[in-house]
This record gives structure tokens, C-alpha cells and sequence, in this order.
């Protein structure tokens, strides 16, 4: 499987999601925001970072790079795409996904091993139980999600994981960023893109402390193979 990866000014991310998609035993695939061109991949991640230096709002220029308009019309034939910190703040941006992302709760940049709760069936959460507990960290400054009714995204299936405890308690003091409901991650309502704020890619090797991200970023692949 041929997983694209897309670099934008300022991606910081990326080199270490081509590791973790080669790690799960999928061909990463370089793509530069500014080709239109996603080389026949079958997903696509978008990497944590500072896109285009993160001026106006985080996300807000990115959406306008070529590369997101063919990863529009992707997204619109159900292609899987996931938008990790930054590239959930793209996706939100560009309309791909409901809600955005404001401010920490606290005004401070947040960096620490973080346990969530899967929540809801995804392309990007395939043969992952609900409830399952993930610990993945978080790095991010605008990380805080927000959204009119997140009751009713969760009524929708859409509310993928949410920030918990290690026996995964949502509360709180388990919340590091003040996200509305404790939410971590949103999909589309058809659940082939998908948002989370922590980093699975940097959760793929026991030398890091966790390979639970391997379950996450390996979930779609695992998924083509069982309908192959």
C-alpha cells in the first residue's frame, strides 16, 4: 500500500511519518504541497508542524496549497486521509472535517505522554474495539477543540478518541488542552478522513515508550488487506 505524506512549509513531522508508515509495512510516498499531483497513493497523511509558519491561524493558509485541492476531490471518493496536530488543523480549515482548533486551555504548549479512548469505527480505527486505550503523546499549542454540539457529533459516530486516564477515565484532569468533551480526534461523517491531536507517528517504537500508534496508522492498511 502506497500511504502519501505531504510536506508544507514548515512541516516538522513528516520525515518521522514516512518512518512510522514504513515501519507498519506500507510505502511512504513524498508529497510537496505545492503539486497537485498525489502520485496514485491509496492514503494520505497530513504531519504535524507549523505549516506555512502557522501565520493568520494554524491551518488557514495551508488549505489554500494545491495539494489540498486534489486531496479534496480525494477525500470525496472515500480515499482515506488523516490529519495529525497540524494537519488536523488543516483538515478543519479546509472544511474536511467539523469543528476547529483554538488555544490551550492555560495559553501553554503542551508536550507529554497522553492516554486516549477510541470512541468511534473509522477507516483509521478498523478492527480497533472502542474503548480501546491508546497512549499517545501530544505536542501542540492550539490543540484545544471546539465545536456547536459535540453531543451530537458524538450521537454521529464522528467523535473518534477522546483524552483519557490509563484505566480510560474521561474527566478533567486528564484533558491537556481543555478540548470540549474531552475530544482528541473527529472524523467526517463518512469516516474516511479523520483528525487527532496527538502523534502516533511518534508511537511506533518501544525505544519511544509506546507502540500504540502502530494500531492507528496501521488500522487502514490493515483494512485493504482484509478486503483484498
Amino acid at each position: 500500500m502506497r500511504i502519501g505524506v505531504v510536506t508544507f512549509p514548515g512541516s516538522c513531522d513528516d520525515r518521522d511519518a514516512r518512518y512510522a508508515v514504513s515501519l507498519i509495512g506500507a510505502e511512504p510516498v513524498a508529497l510537496w504541497h505545492g503539486e497537485a499531483d498525489l502520485q496514485a497513493v491509496e492514503a494520505v497523511l497530513l504531519p504535524g508542524g507549523f505549516s506555512y509558519g502557522d501565520y493568520l491561524r494554524c491551518g488557514a493558509i495551508a488549505r489554500f496549497s494545491p495539494v489540498l485541492g486534489a486531496l479534496v476531490d480525494f477525500a470525496g471518493r472515500g480515499g482515506p486521509v488523516l490529519g495529525i496536530c497540524n494537519g488536523f488543523q488543516v483538515l478543519c480549515e479546509a472544511g474536511l472535517l467539523p469543528g476547529a482548533l483554538t488555544r490551550n486551555a492555560g495559553l501553554r504548549f503542551v508536550h507529554r505522554r497522553q492516554h486516549i479512548r477510541v470512541e468511534a469505527a473509522s477507516m483509521w480505527t478498523a478492527g480497533v474495539e472502542a474503548g480501546a486505550v491508546f497512549d499517545i503523546p501530544v505536542k501542540h499549542g492550539e490543540g484545544r477543540y471546539v465545536h456547536p454540539d459535540p453531543d451530537e457529533l458524538a450521537a454521529a459516530g464522528q467523535v473518534l478518541a477522546r483524552y483519557c486516564g490509563p484505566d480510560g477515565t474521561v474527566d478533567a484532569t486528564h484533558n491537556p488542552n481543555g478540548s470540549m468533551a474531552g475530544i482528541a480526534g473527529v472524523t467526517n461523517a463518512a469516516g474516511n478522513v479523520a483528525g487527532l491531536m496527538p502523534h502516533p507517528e511518534h508511537a511506533v517504537d518501544a525505544l519511544l515508550g509506546s507502540t500504540d500508534g502502530r494500531r492507528i496508522l496501521g488500522a487502514v492498511l490493515a483494512r485493504a488487506r482484509s478486503a483484498a
